[in-house]
C-alpha cells in the first residue's frame, strides 16, 4: 500500500523497476501529475499576460518618426508604473535600426554605445536584436520581446513543478513575475538557471536521474555557461556545485567506486561551464572585439547612481553623486571584494553543513552567494527579484522571509518610478516632503536587511527538491 498522498504519484527514476532498492542515489520521486503541471503552466501564462498587460500601458495609442510611443511616453513611462528597458532601449542603441548586434559596435570616450554594441552579455544581445527584426515601433519590440520570451517563463513553471511541486505557485503567481517578466530580458537566464538545478536531480530521458552525477552536473554546466551568456550571474553557482560534485551529490553516495572525493568530476564541472561560456562569446571577440568587449566595460564604468537601487549610493549620501570620482572608484573596488568576500562565506559555511549532514548543500549555498551579490553588487535593479524567485521554491524557507521580501520589493518597484516622476516634474520630492522618496527608502533599505537575514536563513534551509521519505515510503 503506497502512503503518497492524494494528487502525488511516485515513481521510481526512469529506466529503474518500482522497488529497485539501493542503487546509489536512487529514490522515488514525487512529483504532480500531468494535469497539475499543465494547470501550472497555464497559471504561469495567465500571470504573464498580466504582466505584459501592465508593461503594455506605456505603448502607443500614437508613434513619432522614430517609433516611440506618444504623447507624453517621458511622463507616462514613470508616472503610470509602466516603465520597461525593452521599451526604452529601442531608441539609443541602434535596436531600431535592426543593427546586428557587437560586430560593428564601440563605446565612446563619454560611455555611450554605439554601433549595435548593448550593455548585456551576447545571447541577450541576440534576443534583443531578434525581438527588434520585424519591429517598427517600441510597441511592436515589446510584443516581439514578450513572444520570445514567455516560453522560457513558462518553462520555469513547468520545471519548478516537477522539482518542487505545487510549492512552484511562488514563481507562478509572483507579484515580481508581473511587476518584472517583460521589464528586462531576464526569464531566459532564469530558466537556465532552473534548468541547471533540474538536470542534476531529475536528469532527462529514459534514465533520468540514474544517469551518473557527473554526466547530469556537465549538463548543468553548460545551462549555468549558457546563462552566464545570456546575464552573468549563473556563474555564481558553478563554485557550489563544484563542491557538490567533489563531494558525491546527496549523501555522498555517488562518488566514482573507491573514491573518498571526486575530484576529476569537479574539474570537468569548471571547465565545461567555462568552455560553454568562451564558446559562445568567442564568435563575437573575434569578429567584433570592440563591440563585444564594450558591453563589458560599460558595465565596469557604470555607478552606483539614483538609477542603481543599491546600497552604496544610499549610504554614501551625499558623497555618491556621480561627479565625485573618488567615491565611485572606491565603491568599484570595494564591492567586488565584498561579494566574493560573501561567496567565501556561503561556501565555508556550506562545507561545515556538509561534515555535519553528509550532503553539501549546493542550492542552499547559491542562494546564498545570490543574496550576498544583490545585497553588495553596485547595481540592484529592480528585475534582480526574479533572480530570487526560485530560490524561494527550491528552500524551504519560511513564509514570513517571502512575504517580508515582496513587500518590500513591491515599495521598490512601484515607489522608485513615482518618486523619478516626482523629479522630473520638479516636485517637491525629499525623503520627509511624500511617500513615494520614503517607499524607495523602504524598499532599498527593507531589501538589505532581508537579504542579509536570508543570507543567513537560505544557509540553514533545507531543499526542496528531493521527496521527504514519507511521500517515498511504500508498505
Amino acid at each position: 500500500m503506497s502512503t503518497v498522498p492524494a494528487g502525488v504519484t511516485a515513481a521510481a527514476p526512469a529506466g529503474e523497476p518500482e522497488g529497485t532498492p539501493s542503487r546509489p542515489g536512487a529514490g522515488r520521486a514525487a512529483r504532480l501529475g500531468r494535469g497539475a503541471l499543465a494547470a501550472l503552466v497555464l497559471l504561469c501564462g495567465l500571470t504573464l499576460l498580466l504582466g505584459f498587460a501592465n508593461k503594455d500601458r506605456c505603448t502607443g495609442p500614437e508613434f513619432d518618426t522614430w517609433g516611440r510611443s506618444q504623447p507624453g511616453f517621458d511622463e507616462r513611462k514613470y508616472a503610470d508604473v509602466c516603465y520597461s528597458d525593452i521599451q526604452y532601449l529601442w531608441i539609443g542603441r541602434d535596436v531600431d535600426r535592426h543593427v546586428f548586434p557587437y560586430v560593428h559596435g564601440r563605446i565612446t570616450a563619454d560611455g555611450a554605445l554605439e554601433g549595435g554594441t548593448v550593455e548585456y552579455p551576447v545571447l541577450t544581445g541576440l534576443l534583443i536584436w531578434a525581438g527588434a527584426l520585424f519591429a517598427h515601433t517600441d510597441a511592436e519590440f515589446l510584443l516581439a520581446s514578450a513572444l520570445i520570451m514567455a516560453p522560457f517563463g513558462l518553462a520555469t513553471g513547468w520545471l519548478l513543478g516537477r522539482l518542487s511541486r505545487w510549492r512552484a505557485l511562488i514563481w507562478v503567481l509572483s507579484p515580481p513575475l508581473v511587476m518584472y517578466a517583460f521589464h528586462n530580458w531576464e526569464l531566459p537566464v532564469v530558466a537556465c538557471a532552473v534548468a541547471a538545478v533540474y538536470v542534476v536531480h531529475r536528469g532527462w530521458g529514459s534514465r533520468g536521474v540514474a544517469r551518473p552525477l557527473v554526466q547530469r552536473a556537465t549538463v548543468s554546466a553548460v545551462l549555468l555557461g549558457l546563462g552566464f551568456a545570456f546575464k552573468l550571474y549563473p556563474a555564481i553557482f558553478v563554485l557550489p556545485l563544484m563542491l557538490y560534485v567533489l563531494t558525491g551529490g546527496r549523501d555522498g553516495r555517488e562518488l566514482p567506486a573507491g573514491k573518498t572525493r571526486d575530484i576529476a568530476g569537479m574539474v570537468r564541472v569548471a571547465l565545461v561551464a567555462m568552455g560553454t561560456a568562451i564558446a559562445v562569446n568567442l564568435p563575437f571577440a573575434l569578429i567584433g572585439r570592440e563591440g563585444w568587449l564594450a558591453s563589458f566595460v560599460f558595465q565596469g564604468q557604470r555607478k552606483a547612481d539614483i538609477t542603481a537601487n543599491s546600497i552604496w549610493f544610499w549610504a554614501l549620501r551625499p558623497d555618491s553623486d556621480p561627479q565625485n570620482t573618488a567615491v565611485h572608484e572606491y565603491i568599484g573596488v570595494v564591492s567586488p571584494v565584498l561579494v566574493f568576500a560573501s561567496f567565501a562565506v556561503a561556501c565555508v559555511i556550506g562545507w561545515v553543513r556538509f561534515q555535519r549532514e553528509g550532503s553539501y548543500p549546493w542550492i542552499a549555498v547559491s542562494a546564498a552567494m545570490l543574496c550576498g551579490f544583490l545585497l553588495l553588487h553596485k547595481v540592484h535593479s529592480p528585475q534582480y527579484t526574479l533572480w530570487l524567485v526560485p530560490m524561494f521554491v527550491l528552500l524551504n524557507l519560511r513564509w514570513g522571509w517571502i512575504a517580508a521580501y515582496f513587500v518590500a520589493d513591491l515599495a521598490m518597484g512601484i515607489g522608485i518610478f513615482l518618486w523619478f516622476a516626482q523629479i522630473a516634474a520638479k516636485q517637491p520630492s525629499g525623503i520627509y516632503e511624500g511617500f513615494e522618496a520614503q517607499a524607495v527608502m523602504i524598499g532599498v533599505w527593507g531589501r538589505a536587511a532581508l537579504l542579509v537575514g536570508m543570507f543567513v536563513a537560505f544557509l540553514g534551509a533545507k531543499d526542496t527538491v528531493d521527496p521527504e521519505p514519507a511521500l517515498v515510503a511504500r508498505t
